[in-house]
C-alpha cells in the first residue's frame, strides 16, 4: 500500500510517500481502508513533536507510528476474531488525536471509542472536513453556559476549528462576531453576523462586549480580550498559550475575578460526531474545505499546513470510491 512516511520528529518537509506493507488486525482490531482524511493541525503536533508534550502520548523519542494521520472516513476492510461491534464493509469515521496512521491506504486501530459508523447520505469529502475541526469546537463549545441570544466573539473565523464553531454556535441561535485575516466572504457565508478583518482593523476596539472569546487558534491572550468580556464573560483558547498561561489562567479565576478563563481537554469523539451528523444532513454545518489533494500530491501540502495558511480543511482523499 502507499503511505506517507517519516521515522522521527521534525518539519513537514521531512515526509515522503513510500510503499509499504498492509498492516493485518490482531483479533481485537478492525483494518481500515481509507477513502479520506485530513491534514490538520493536530497531525502537525504529532509530526513535529510540538508542543513537547504530544511525545508522551505519540512516542518518545521517536513517534511509535512512522506513518501520520490523526482523522479518516473509511470502510471496514476486515475485523479481527474477537471483535463484535463492527462488521465488515461497514462506513466509519473517527479521530484519534496521537495518531493512526490514517494517511495510508489502510490502517488498524481498536480505538473503538473514537469512531463511529458513518450515517448514510453524508458525501466523503464532506464527512472528512467535519471531524478533527469539528470535535475541538464543540468541546470548547460545551463548556461554556450559553443562551440564545448570547453574544461570542470567534477568532480564527477562518480555521477548521473556527469555522466549525461558527456554525455549531449558529445552530445554537447565538449571536457570532468572527475575527479573520482576509478571506472575509467565505468567513461571512458561514453563516456570521458580523466579521472582522484583522488585516483591516484591531478587533479589540470593536466596540463590543462578549458573552465568551473562542480564541480557535490560539494566537491571541486572556489579558488581550479580558476588556471583551462582559462581567461574567468566559475567554477560552485551543492553545496553551505563551509559556503555557492558560490552564494556570484556569485555575486562577476559579479564585479571582469574574471574568474567567476555561481550558478544556477535549474528549469524546463519538458525541462529537454524533452531533454533527445531523446537522450536515439537515444542511446546517458545511466544511470549510481549502483545497482537496491525492496522496501522490500531499508532500507539499504538508508545508502548507504547517505555513498555517491554510483555510478550513485541506482534504487528503486516499481513494476514488
Amino acid at each position: 500500500m502507499k503511505a506517507a512516511f517519516r521515522d522521527q520528529y521534525g518539519s513537514a518537509d521531512q515526509i515522503t510517500i513510500r510503499e509499504m506493507p498492509i498492516p493485518q488486525p490482531s483479533s481485537k482490531e478492525i483494518q481500515i481502508q481509507v477513502i479520506a482524511t485530513t491534514i490538520n493541525r493536530t497531525d502537525m503536533a504529532v509530526i513535529t513533536g510540538l508542543p513537547w508534550i504530544m511525545r508522551l502520548f505519540v512516542g518518545f523519542p521517536n513517534p511509535k507510528s512512522p506513518i501520520p494521520g490523526t482523522d479518516f472516513v473509511g470502510i471496514i476492510s476486515e475485523v479481527g476474531l474477537e471483535v463484535k461491534e463492527f462488521q465488515k464493509g461497514e462506513k466509519v469515521w473517527g479521530f484519534i488525536d496521537n495518531g493512526c496512521g490514517s494517511h495510508a491506504e489502510y490502517f488498524c486501530t481498536s480505538s473503538f471509542s473514537n469512531l463511529q459508523k458513518m450515517p448514510d447520505g453524508i458525501p466523503w469529502d464532506q464527512a472528512a472536513g467535519s471531524i478533527e475541526g469539528v470535535h475541538y469546537a464543540y468541546n470548547f463549545i460545551n463548556k461554556l453556559e450559553l443562551n440564545a441570544g448570547d453574544e461570542v466573539l470567534v477568532i480564527g473565523g477562518t480555521g477548521a476549528i473556527g469555522s466549525a464553531a461558527i456554525q455549531i454556535l449558529k445552530s445554537m441561535d447565538i449571536h457570532v462576531t468572527a475575527v479573520c485575516l482576509g478571506h472575509k466572504d467565505r468567513v461571512q457565508a458561514l453563516g456570521t453576523d458580523h466579521v472582522i478583518d484583522g488585516l483591516e482593523e484591531d478587533f479589540t476596539a470593536c466596540g463590543k462586549e462578549f458573552d465568551a472569546v473562542f480564541d480557535a487558534v490560539g494566537k491571541s491572550r486572556f489579558k488581550t480580550c479580558k476588556p471583551l468580556l462582559k462581567e461574567y464573560g468566559v475567554y477560552i483558547s485551543s492553545e496553551l498559550g505563551p509559556h503555557g498561561e492558560n490552564p494556570l489562567l484556569a485555575i486562577k479565576s476559579v479564585f479571582i475575578g469574574k471574568k474567567k478563563v476555561n481550558f478544556p481537554f477535549p474528549v469524546d469523539v463519538r458525541g462529537s460526531l454524533e452531533k454533527i451528523a445531523p446537522l450536515i444532513q439537515e444542511g446546517k454545518f458545511t466544511p470549510l474545505i481549502d483545497r482537496q489533494v491525492k496522496l501522490e500530491e500531499a508532500i507539499e501540502s504538508y508545508a502548507y499546513v504547517q505555513s498555517g495558511q491554510k483555510i478550513g480543511n485541506v482534504i487528503l482523499r486516499i481513494s476514488e470510491k
